[in-house]
């Protein structure tokens, strides 16, 4: 396996770095205190073409690769993982299944201006009742003549309040042995009967919005329809696949700066008359940090480059995203005891790291849906 990066992949790297350097780290504390909607950061993440990386340049995106998108991820995770997020969820969520599900006319007049950032997108598969069991929801969707009309609700929708699309899935067929189908659908906000809660009050991503969303008798015509009726889980899954790889590069984001300041930190810092550095306690702890980002960072690699070749990458975006996240949250941990008391305060990075960190484990897929994935391709085979 070639673990050199391309031209076009470092340079994407540098810019990203750059970038979240010179104007998204001065203001990720106040963005995380004020639970700010990071605007300014959206539209130049839009400028620079981060919100439609691997989408085709016909389509307003960069043509990019996936491991392109995973590394500049990272990058700007590192800075401030509610903008890694959103993101995130423009990239991999709403953009790669509109191209890949969608139709000639979806693609031209939804999927360019979202994937360009002149608009947003957002997801909506999880329900107050149904989360990792996405098989129970209960958002319905019944034919009406030419039209559909859409009823029930999604929660936790990021980028939901600020989003002028919703990818939604509802179900369509219901049969008498219980078992149900479903479809997607892309609903444009403004659709009568669609409308957004408040935004939600979380541990961390502050800066990242989510809300719950409904739909009540909800008309949408059937061109809005993405992929076939009833093989929505189908399109939901696929996204996920990928998806969990944007997540896997948002944790190593996160680990990276912990990383990044618990070593700065332990240089600085006196104990017993010397840089807490030179303590053998202090350089275990880097050492462990260090080595599970680089195993993390490969694993979600692998995920990246296997997409970017067209194979089946199931697993290994599961084992990218459990290992990452639960890696992202162990590091976290140890970069905030390293910084003893001073973790504790929100005058340091440490704690939004720590709580930034703990979401990787649950979104788009519990740790413990990724071990029921992995298990089950094992298994099969």
């Amino acid at each position: 396996m070639n673990f050199d990066l391309t031209d076009e992949q470092r340079m994407i790297r540098d810019t990203a770095r750059d970038f979240a350097a010179r104007e998204i780290a001065p203001k990720a504390s106040e963005i995380d205190k004020g639970s700010r909607w990071p605007a300014e950061i959206v539209k130049r993440l839009a400028e620079l073409g981060f919100l439609g990386m691997a989408i085709p340049e016909e389509y307003g995106g960069g043509g990019l690769d996936t491991l392109s998108y995973a590394i500049a991820m990272e990058e700007i995770s590192a800075a401030c993982a509610s903008s890694g997020v959103i993101m995130s969820v423009n990239n991999s969520l709403f953009c790669d299944p509109v191209y890949k599900f969608g139709t000639d006319a979806q693609k031209k007049e939804i999927l360019t201006p979202v994937a360009s950032g002149q608009k947003l997108g957002c997801f909506g598969l999880t329900e107050p009742m149904s989360g990792s069991d996405a098989q129970t929801m209960v958002t319905v969707a019944e034919k009406d003549g030419d039209s559909w009309v859409i009823n029930g609700a999604k929660n936790w929708i990021t980028n939901g309040p600020h989003a002028d699309f919703i990818l939604l899935f509802a179900v369509t067929e219901k049969a008498a042995n219980g078992k149900v189908k479903h479809t997607a659908f892309v609903i444009p906000e403004g659709t009568p009967g669609f409308t957004k809660n408040a935004r939600d009050h979380k541990l961390g991503i502050h800066g990242a919005h989510s809300c719950t969303v409904f739909f009540e008798n909800c008309r949408v015509p059937a061109s809005a329809v993405v992929g076939n009726v009833g093989e929505g889980f189908k399109v939901a899954m696929a996204t996920l696949d990928g998806g969990r790889i944007g997540i896997a590069s948002q944790a190593l984001g996160i680990a990276k700066a912990a990383l990044t300041s618990a070593t700065a930190y332990a240089k600085e810092r006196k104990s017993f008359g010397v840089p807490i550095a030179q303590h053998q306690a202090i350089q275990f702890m880097l050492a462990d940090m260090a080595t599970e980002l680089d195993a993390a960072r490969l694993l979600t690699w692998r995920a990246a480059s296997l997409k970017d070749k067209g194979a089946r990458h199931t697993m290994e975006s599961a084992q990218a995203k459990l290992y990452a996240s639960e890696a992202s949250t162990r590091i976290a941990h140890k970069c905030l005891q390293i910084h003893g008391g001073y973790g504790y305060s929100t005058e340091f990075p440490a704690e939004r790291h720590y709580r930034d960190a703990r979401i990787t484990e649950i979104y788009e897929g519990t740790s413990e849906i990724q071990r029921i994935v992995i298990a089950a391709n094992l298994l099969k085979a």
